[in-house]
């Protein structure tokens, strides 16, 4: 799905004109860019977050010639996909670390009752 049909999903879900649509989508777009660029977080809980990720400065190798070359410092916008969202998108590897999470408490319990008898 690209910007367009984004706009036109929008439009045709909540009966309203493709300009209408157009500019929710740009602002909510352009109040994510404003304000990781300005270092902050967006949290959409459920879906995702978005920040600013500092790389620090390296020293890479040129494949071509195995020459050895600085690569400069960078920011980069980071997303972080949330709980709900890669449930959704692969709900069988949710699943799973549910089964984990619901076994790890009942082993925490089982190991002081362990202790106990020893005493």
């Amino acid at each position: 799905m690209n910007k367009t049909e984004l706009i036109e999903h929008l439009a045709g879900k909540h009966e309203l004109t493709k300009a209408e649509a157009g500019r929710i989508v740009e602002t909510l777009l352009d109040a994510v860019v404003t304000t990781v660029k300005k270092g902050g977080v967006v949290s959409i809980p459920g879906f995702g977050s978005f920040k600013q990720h500092a790389r620090a400065a390296r020293t890479g190798v040129n494949p071509s010639t195995g020459e050895k070359i600085k690569i400069a410092a960078a920011k980069l916008p980071k997303f972080t996909a949330g709980a709900g969202f890669k449930a959704a998108v692969d709900p069988k590897a949710a699943a799973r670390k549910a089964e984990k999470a619901a076994a790890k408490p009942a082993a925490k319990a089982a190991k002081p009752a362990a202790k106990a008898k020893k005493k």
